[in-house]
């Protein structure tokens, strides 16, 4: 595991960390649920060694206890906001569901290559204790407690709220914030404590997204557009940031990795824009719009116009480069943030999405592409739908992805990659000039599962990654 040698876990800072050891193996949730297929969803353990003769091959599977999880994120029990404390270990990924609301502590620390169950959470501990379910993003505390984030209540509608889990024993301590300050909505969060702040997304009422994506349920008021302000302190929402009608659904938020930076980038899906918030001098907190990506006009689709739906954004450990993917358009773009107000298209890929040449929806107007790209084809695979999740390594060189956001919205917009399965793929990253060049010679195929195709969603490595660590 990577550790300092007797410092604690993690890296001493962002750049440390972009001198720590090449990834080796990759974790992953693998999801059964709403596939037709009745089994547990399991955690991949993936070879991404090029040296090994198992590269880009699943080595091991940890199948869950129950069905229909849908295991979603993952988080650690202790990440670099606990460097320093030499009785800290990163050996526990903390796997909370999405839709039963359980618990997963994994021991990745007794054997990395093949992780093992150390504790379930049980549902109704989460009910009784916190009056939270639907658990999306976990993030370790400096203290060393874990905290997870809620999308809604027991009854399906949007609340977003936190779990805290103490980090030795992981029960559920209660919630972490005050007694009626939970947001309407909830996703996912990141912290700065030197600025005693925390910010929370927005994504929707459960019992909306649960059963599909609709238009009207948007207009309806049941999906967020709001930034939600913390005080880190007081655990108390201080101030609400609108996005209004350029930010419905803001899903992933990314503060700069430097801890002392006071502003971030959260992408908004279905405005396709990106927002970067940040600190203003009397103390309050602001956001502005920094990129829109154009809706095509369309035939042969749902809506007259496809959003490139923005689900997934990154930024690299040295704070120069912004990643995030387009899933219903098929790219994914690299935008150089040394100027986080005017961020620069430097690198753009397709790797599979709605609009290819020759498939069911043609495109009427475009204001970025010529002409529609071409599918994709991997070692003989066509990849199905469109990049999703997206991990980089450490030293910024290597952008790894797959292609299922959330399986009941897998099986509305893209029907075949539930039936095919779908894939993980890597990108060569140029870090000097900017760039996006695929591997031809990495695929992983979950349609060729033991137990039958299946849904791969997020991407961790062992050492942590710039999406899971935080510095303090």
């Amino acid at each position: 595991m990577a550790k300092c040698g007797s410092c604690g876990p993690g890296y001493k800072t962002p750049l440390d960390a972009m001198k720590g050891p090449r990834e080796e193996i990759l974790y992953l949730p693998c999801i059964y649920r709403n596939t037709g297929i009745n089994k547990p969803d399991y955690l991949a353990t993936v070879d991404v060694n090029p040296k090994s003769p198992k590269y880009s091959q699943v080595i091991h599977r940890l199948p869950m206890p129950n069905t229909n999880d849908e295991l979603h994120h993952s988080g650690w029990n202790t990440c670099s906001s606990c460097y320093g404390d030499a009785s800290k270990v990163r050996n526990k990924l903390i796997l909370p569901c999405l839709i039963s609301s359980r618990i997963y502590v994994v021991d990745v620390g007794t054997d990395p290559r093949a992780p093992r169950i150390h504790k379930t959470v049980e549902p109704y501990e989460v009910f009784w204790k916190c009056g939270l379910a639907n658990l999306h993003t976990s993030h370790c505390l400096g203290c060393g407690e874990i905290m997870i984030s809620s999308i809604g209540d027991p009854y399906g509608n949007g609340k977003g709220g936190f779990v805290l889990l103490d980090g030795e024993t992981f029960e559920v301590k209660g919630n972490w914030e005050a007694e009626g300050e939970a947001a309407p909505f909830g996703y996912d969060f990141w912290y700065q404590p030197r600025h005693n702040v925390m910010i929370s997304t927005e994504w929707g009422a459960p019992k909306a997204f649960a059963l599909g994506f609709k238009m009207e349920e948007v207009q309806a008021g049941m999906y967020g557009h709001s930034l939600n302000v913390w005080d880190w302190t007081e655990h108390r929402r201080i101030q609400t940031i609108d996005l209004g009608e350029d930010g419905l659904i803001p899903l992933e938020i990314r503060f700069l990795h430097d801890p002392d930076a006071a502003q971030g980038l959260v992408g908004c899906a279905l405005s396709s824009t990106v927002f970067r918030f940040y600190k203003e001098k009397d103390g309050k907190w602001a956001a502005e719009k920094v990129i829109k990506v154009p809706s095509k006009k369309v035939e042969g689709w749902a809506l007259p116009e496809m959003p490139g739906l923005i689900t997934d954004i990154l930024i690299s450990l040295d704070d120069r480069f912004l990643y995030f993917s387009n899933w219903l358009h098929g790219d994914i773009r690299q935008y150089d943030i040394t100027d986080p107000r005017n961020p620069k298209l430097v690198g753009q890929i397709f790797l599979g999405g709605s609009i290819l040449r020759g498939g069911p929806v043609t495109v009427l107007e475009d204001k970025d592409l010529e002409c529609q790209p071409d599918p994709v084809i991997v070692k003989g695979k066509k990849v199905p739908g469109g990049p999703q999740m997206i991990q980089l390594s450490l030293d910024g060189k290597r952008l790894y992805v797959t292609n299922s956001l959330y399986s009941k919205w897998d099986k509305q917009f893209y029907p075949d990659m539930i039936k095919e399965g779908s894939v993980m793929l890597q990108i060569d990253v140029d870090t000097e000039k900017g760039g996006l060049k695929l591997n031809p010679n990495f695929l992983v195929d979950f349609g060729k599962e033991p137990g039958g195709p299946v849904l791969a969603h997020e991407l961790r490595y062992p050492g942590g990654d710039c999406s899971s660590d935080i510095w303090v």
